[in-house]
């Protein structure tokens, strides 16, 4: 049960994910007047990048358990 729960989680991330970072990319507070990224994009971003890592922790996880489990 904990290993569905947990491949459910890793695929909800990445299906989530990447169309909110496609948004952010194209809003106007990620760019800066010279056309730099700004904080707004580069925060999104890194809590972005987190969410992939524990997405794919849980995914990993989630599968062991179904193999060894």
């Amino acid at each position: 049960m904990l290993s569905i729960l947990l491949l459910t989680n890793a695929a909800f991330s990445f299906i989530v994910w990447p169309p909110f970072m496609k948004r952010i990319a194209a809003d106007e507070r990620s760019t800066d007047a010279e056309g730099n990224r700004t904080k707004f994009y580069t925060v999104h971003r890194r809590l972005i990048t987190i969410a992939y890592v524990l997405a794919g922790i849980s995914a990993v996880a989630g599968a062991a358990g179904f193999i060894f489990g």
